[in-house]
């Protein structure tokens, strides 16, 4: 194991790897922008270095400025979480040049995956079912229409180095398509200075399900499904799971074990699909690193995710069998972002007043404390609030007392939105697709 290893990151999830770190004996050492120099994850750390700059995103993405940190305080791993730099095979390979250990795939690997059409095509060729579409990079208009014509509409055009739903639009009629290819290459060019694209079929009515996978460079297990429809601006909201019968969860589970195995893949991944209304999965990409809602799955298993991770990273093998893994119970993750509850606008400030809800199956995982000034450069998530439940009725019951429990003061958040999708009777019901918040507008009045 390792002595010492570098968080590349802030917020949640940076107190998050700290925690598995130190259960692991591991000294904590962490990177700070000028903004987060009093932050928790700061505070509680063994080392914390300075990377200031006057854009305060360069302070986590200068990734020279953190192999230097690392350096300095003689970390022999980097841990980056999730954003910032944890996809970025050009950072990974200059940590191998430097003998420092990356906490997740290597750059061959990250590149792979972070190029959808390569993505695809390695994933189909593993076993994975993916929507027809097209396999290279589309540029004519003329060639797209005609795949679009054969694969039927709709369609939805994809950025191949996209994510975040950036670069994406849905085509209905071959009228829509030059003018709605001219845009996705033009917003794919800008976000990822990569203009290619590539054409789909648009699964209507779909809800997203993920796979969590472990993997060792050899071999792969998987620890369930989580559900993840609830979304705004293709952003996750609300997480839950288990949400597939036994049965499908071994079929698909086995299917994303050996995509895994495929291409090398070490340390934790999330498998993302759609699910049409007959059932049927259509694979989407594959997250190379840690995910915001690993917690639910760490509520239904037992397991310590994050800390699995860290043990593939210093050369262990898999530490448990599939057959090893058991789901108990239900989770529910609800995001609390400090955002305007119905336009989803940021509400950055001070919390005058900061309290979290605590009991049997509460879990929250958060930075945030009585004076903590939310600043507006950064992603505005405050904190995750996980409940598990023996059943999903309880679960919502339980996330339910858990949200009116909660208290935060100085800034807007969604929590008002939460409390409402929990009493919706299309939730309650499991009648959820990515579209829910689009056909639910009226959550709030």
């Amino acid at each position: 194991m390792f002595k010492r290893v570098l968080i590349a990151n802030r917020g949640e999830i940076a107190l998050r790897i700290s925690r598995s770190l130190r259960e692991l004996g591991v000294e904590v050492c962490i990177i700070h922008g000028r903004e987060d120099r009093l932050s928790l994850p700061v505070r509680l750390s063994d080392y914390a270095i300075p990377i200031y700059r006057s854009n305060p995103l360069d302070s986590y993405l200068d990734y020279e400025a953190v192999i230097d940190a690392a350096k300095q305080v003689g970390a022999e791993a980097i841990h980056p979480g999730y954003g910032f730099l944890a996809e970025n095979a050009a950072f990974v390979r200059r940590c191998q040049e430097e003998d420092i250990i990356f906490i997740g795939p290597d750059a061959d690997v990250i590149s792979l995956l972070g190029d959808k059409i390569e993505a695809r095509k390695a994933m189909e060729a593993a076993g994975l079912p993916v929507a027809k579409g097209s396999d290279e990079a589309i540029q004519n208009p003329e060639v797209a229409r005609d795949l679009a014509e054969d694969i039927g509409y709709p369609v939805i055009i994809k950025a191949a180095a996209g994510g975040g739903g950036i670069g994406m639009q849905v085509v209905h009629s071959p009228e829509e398509f030059e003018s709605a290819l001219n845009l996705c290459q033009s917003r794919a060019q800008s976000a990822f200075g990569d203009s290619r694209v590539f054409v789909e079929k648009f699964i209507e009515g779909a809800q997203h399900v993920e796979f969590q996978v472990l993997a060792d460079g050899e071999n792969a297990i998987h620890f369930g499904e989580r559900f993840c429809s609830i979304q705004r601006r293709h952003q996750k909201l609300l997480e839950e799971g288990p949400w597939l019968s036994d049965e499908v969860r071994a079929e698909i589970g086995d299917r994303v074990c050996e995509g895994a195995k495929s291409v090398g893949y070490r340390g934790l991944a999330t498998f993302e699909f759609l699910r049409d209304k007959n059932g049927e999965f259509y694979f989407l990409e594959v997250n190379p690193r840690v995910q915001v809602e690993h917690t639910i799955t760490e509520m239904i298993t037992g397991v310590d995710l994050v800390k699995m991770g860290i043990e593939i990273a210093s050369g262990q093998t898999l530490p448990i069998d599939q057959n090893e893994i058991q789901f108990s119970g239900h989770a529910i993750q609800c995001r609390l972002n400090a955002e305007d509850p119905i336009r989803f606008i940021p509400s950055p400030g001070k919390l005058w007043d900061c309290h979290f809800p605590g009991g049997r199956g509460v879990r929250v995982d958060t930075h945030a404390h009585v004076g903590y000034e939310m600043p507006g450069c950064f992603d505005s998530l405050l904190a995750k609030l996980i409940v598990w439940g023996k059943d999903r009725d309880e679960a919502i019951a339980k996330m339910k007392s858990a949200l009116s429990e909660t208290i935060l003061v100085g800034v807007e958040t969604v929590i008002p939105l939460h409390k409402a999708i929990l009493e919706e009777p299309d939730f309650i019901a499991r009648d959820i697709t990515i579209q829910y918040l689009e056909e639910h507008s009226n959550l709030l009045g």
